[in-house]
């Protein structure tokens, strides 16, 4: 069956069962693949993307369940305020170790300063709780986010 996505601001049409799940369309059929497999069962948040701006796990999402929902991924991070900043802080703070899960992490915090402009070290802690990183580098996400949020929005050197 044909699905029509609007990924990062594109609409997009694929062809595939209803229940293949939304990351194996974003990697395999249409080309992003910023978005990561990790654990399969939405535990470990390496396929963080955004479904109406909301942080949601790609492997455990229906392709029939998106619907006409605005699908944001790693690729489409920086056409966000909260992206930009995430992303000059995560380069700011050396965020990276392998950098495996730093896509699933990215968005995640870029849905946490969307909602929460000046999240306390309880939020990030909730709002990232879902997203492993075998580096270890929580501490260094968590500083990241705290400068990340208050970046001025017109900064010269974002991407």
């Amino acid at each position: 069956m044909a699905y029509n996505l609007n990924v990062n601001g594109r609409s997009m049409t694929v062809e595939s069962d209803g229940d293949t799940p939304l990351l194996w369309a974003l990697r395999d059929i249409l080309g992003f693949k910023g978005t990561k497999f990790g654990c399969g069962v939405g535990l470990c948040g390496c396929c963080t993307v955004h479904i109406d701006g909301v942080a949601t796990r790609a492997c455990q999402t229906p392709i029939d369940s998106v619907g006409t929902s605005e699908i944001a991924t790693i690729e489409g991070l920086a056409t966000s305020d909260p992206g930009r900043r995430i992303q000059k802080a995560w380069l700011d703070f050396e965020v990276v170790q392998c950098g495996y899960c730093q896509p699933g992490q990215l968005m995640s915090a870029a849905a946490l300063l969307t909602e929460t402009p000046d999240p306390t070290d309880e939020d990030i802690d909730a709002a990232m709780s879902g997203n492993l990183c075998r580096c270890g580098t929580y501490n260094r996400i968590r500083d990241a986010i705290k400068y990340a949020a208050h970046l001025d929005a017109t900064m010269e050197n974002a991407q």
